[in-house]
């Protein structure tokens, strides 16, 4: 009588897998600091405010930036964790990163494309386009960390 194993064999993905989605972190790295930066530099955010209200006080729209910043910071900490969990367990071998890939991929471009298209009450996007289109970075390396995770593996040839 054999007994039955209780641990799981470890899935093999491709190897480039993990490396693109380091990339999908240094992506969503990016894309949250471009915000920030903005906002010590250019102002772009503060300017697509103040064009949509042009009544607002310097003081309100300075408000609706920090209220801007903080969603984004908080979506740039969940992408940064998300990506995290998910390199390591695609290099652990972990089957179930192959099925929650494309879910998180399909959640976070929702948000992103989302971001990119709101309308806000002046009847313009919330976000200039910089910074929308900037949001959808990361989504690039979720794409391909898909298309990896889910394409066939090549096993070697067998000898003759």
């Amino acid at each position: 009588m054999v007994a039955k194993s209780t641990t799981r064999t470890p899935t093999t993905y491709p190897r480039p897998t993990v490396a693109v989605m380091y990339g999908g972190l240094a992506l969503t790295v990016a894309a949250f600091a471009v915000p920030l930066v903005d906002r010590v530099t250019t102002n772009v955010l503060a300017a697509h405010i103040r064009s949509g209200y042009p009544g607002y006080s310097p003081a309100r729209i300075n408000e609706a930036v920090t209220l801007w910043l903080v969603y984004l910071s908080v979506l740039g900490a969940l992408g940064v964790a998300t990506w995290l969990v998910l390199a390591r367990a695609t290099r652990r071998g972990r089957p179930w990163a192959r099925w929650a890939a494309p879910v998180l991929l399909l959640t976070g471009g929702g948000v992103a494309l989302f971001n990119l298209v709101v309308r806000d009450t002046s009847g313009d996007t919330g976000l200039p386009a910089l910074l929308g289109m900037t949001g959808l970075l990361p989504v690039l390396a979720g794409v391909v960390a898909v298309i990896l995770l889910w394409r066939p593996s090549r096993t070697a040839p067998a000898d003759a």
